[in-house]
This record gives C-alpha cells, structure tokens and sequence, in this order.
C-alpha cells in the first residue's frame, strides 16, 4: 500500500539508502513479523515435518522477513520512477500494513501520476509471476525453497491485485485519480472521486465476508472479520485523509503574498521596542523591519517576542535583541503566490518572511500565522 504521506518524526529503525532513498522499518513491524510468524507457523510444520517446531517457526520468520523485503521493492519501484520524474523523495518505511513512499512533490502530469501508482503494483505482480514459474519449474521438490517460494508468489500475487483497487490510499486510487484528473483537467476532482472510491471499497469489505457469513449454513465466526475491518479501517481513514489534503490544496490559489502582508516599518536596531511600536502604530504597521543605517534589511522583529515582552520592560529593549537575522530564504519576491510561495516558505521554515520587490524595494511582512488561516478559514 503506498501513498504520498505527511512527515513523520520518528521513522524507525534506519536500514540503509538504496538508490540514495533512505529506507527505516517502523517498530510496528515487529509486531506484524511476530504475528506472521505464529501464524504461519504451524502450517509450516504441516507441510515440513522434519524440522520440527523450532525449525518451522523459523523458516515462517524467513518468509515474514522475506516478505517485508517484497514490500520495500514495491516501494523502490515507486520512489525510483518518481526519481526519474524529478520528484524528491524523502524515504521509505516499512510498516504493520505494508510500506509508505514519502514522495513529497506531486507529478506534475496526470500520466506521470499514473505510471508512479502503477508501477508497484506491476512489480509486485511481477514477483508473483517470476514465483509462479520457478514453483513450478525449479523448486518442486517440497523443501523448504519450494515452501517459502510458494508463500511468496502467493503473497506477491495478493499484494499486487490489492493494490490495484481503484480507491485511495492504495495505488489503484491514485490510478483512479489519474484518470479523472486526465479527463475533468482538475486534479482536487480525481482526487475526491478516488477518496469516495476509497470509502465504497472499506465499506465493502466489511459487508461482502459479513453477508458471506450470514447467508451460510455454518455457525458464524466473527474472528474473520478482524481483518477485513482493520483493512476497512486503513482504507477509510487513508480516504479521509485525502478529502482533507484535497480540501486544503483547493485553497492554494488564495495564498497571494501581497494579500496577506502585513505593512511594516523600517526601524535601526538600537530603537527602543515601546518607540518602535509606538511608530508602528502611527503607521498602522503590522510589522517592523529592522535595517542598518544604509537602510538595508538585516532582521524582523519577531512578533512572538514582542508580545511575550512585558509592557514596563518595552523601554529598556532594543528592537534588535527580538529581531531575527533575515537568511536567504526568508526574503520573498513580493509577487509570489499559490504553489510557488508555500514552496519557498517550506525551504526555510519561519514564522515571518521579508517580502520585496523586483527591485529590491520592502514591500512588507508576510506572517505564517497569516497564512495557515487561509487553510483553516479562522
């Protein structure tokens, strides 16, 4: 199950970088390897009864392991064709559902979104097949290679049909997407009609094996549904997510710098904070830019400070000692607006950003804070 997914502070266990993609294995995994080692367990001591107990738990640890390791080239195949495309991926993780590719750019092209989806679960069909084949031709003789081979094409050949499901967040969804993003020329359209898709499919889940159970003549067993309602529950809240995601980049386009600034003033930094308010109030500035005696911005003061500063102490501080030193980053083109600006915001995270004009000339202040109400509508 893959999907473009937010930032996470703490991945795992880091496990290496192949084709420079740093790839960690979430905590979670333990648990899953764990239980798919007692669960598979016993089948495998039914099917190699000379190895014993020990042995048959191990080798259903094997295939755990060995089926994680199918789950990260699914991964590989998305993040290396979303490489190729020249979107930067942050990494991969290995969780208790499967793995995440943190791509962290969306494909530009409705195509380029498609062959990304697709790609992993082409690969994992891929595996299936290339088990497939040597099941049948090269380890037939009931050993334990033929044994894990088995499980693994099986697996694969799951995980790939799976996949191909056309609801979000698994691959098929974003395949889904595509194609309404192709034919409608707006990609928060796919993205909502694949997030429905998504809700339809965990719906089905749960009710296809619960009317499977109840139109039977055997007793009910109940303890199969565990799974199909913790994969409901995934495919419900992954489809939740990105109706909120979808929600929130609609709004993009509103982000006008030039809207949002707040108007500033110039002040040196040795001015006092209660006199470089009391000016900014005369102007009905909204904020203050501190600049050297050449007039060149150095830092803005930031706003957090003032206010945290207690008014009886605002005569004995200097504006520069709550000012931030202005880096490359937090000086912004004044005409920056929709994705450009959240991009360039994102290089150097801040809370405030000096905004000037093609000639250099200080045209204001724009305030993160000013920003993230344009997505929360407070």
């Amino acid at each position: 199950m893959s999907e473009q997914s937010p930032r996470q502070d703490f991945p795992g266990l880091r496990m290496g970088r192949p084709f420079g993609i740093p790839v960690y294995v979430s905590w979670t995994w333990f648990l899953v390897a764990a239980f798919i080692t007692f669960l598979f367990g016993p089948q495998m001591a039914a099917k190699l009864p000379d190895l014993g107990t020990f042995g048959a738990y191990g080798v259903a640890f094997v295939f755990a392991v060995l089926l994680y390791v199918s789950v990260l080239l699914h991964e590989l195949a998305h993040s290396v064709l979303a490489k190729v495309y020249g979107l930067p991926v942050r990494r991969i993780t290995l969780y208790f559902l499967g793995g995440v590719s943190e791509i962290e750019k969306e494909p530009p092209t409705p195509g380029k979104e498609f062959m990304v989806a697709a790609v992993g679960p082409l690969l994992s069909l891929g595996l299936a097949a290339l088990g497939f084949v040597a099941d049948v031709y090269l380890v037939n003789d009931g050993g334990i290679p033929e044994v894990l081979v088995w499980q693994l094409w099986f697996a694969n050949l799951i995980v790939g049909v799976f996949n191909l499901l056309p609801g979000l967040p698994l691959d098929g969804g974003r395949m889904l997407r595509a194609g309404v993003w192709k034919v409608s020329g707006n990609p928060g359209t796919g993205t909502v009609a694949a997030a429905w898709g998504g809700r339809v499919l965990a719906v089905l889940l749960v009710v296809f094996p619960l009317a499977t159970m109840l139109g039977g003549d055997g007793e009910l067993d109940f303890s199969n549904l565990v799974w199909p309602l913790v994969l409901a529950a995934f495919i419900w809240m992954g489809a939740g997510q990105s109706l909120r995601v979808a929600r929130v980049r609609a709004r993009i386009p509103q982000v006008d710098a030039r809207a949002l600034a707040r108007r500033a003033i110039p002040v040196t930094g040795e001015t006092p904070l209660s006199e470089a308010l009391r000016q900014a109030a005369d102007s009905r500035a909204g904020a203050m830019v501190v600049v050297d005696h050449d007039g060149r911005p150095v830092g803005i003061v930031h706003e957090a400070a003032v206010q945290a500063t207690p008014e009886h102490r605002r005569p004995w501080i200097t504006v520069a000692s709550l000012a931030k030193s202005l880096e490359p980053g937090m000086v912004l083109a004044a005409d920056l607006r929709g994705e450009p600006l959240i991009d360039a915001m994102r290089e150097v995270p801040g809370s405030e950003y000096l905004l000037v004009e093609r000639g250099g000339e200080i045209y204001g202040v724009l305030a993160t804070a000013d920003v993230n109400r344009v997505f929360t509508g407070v």
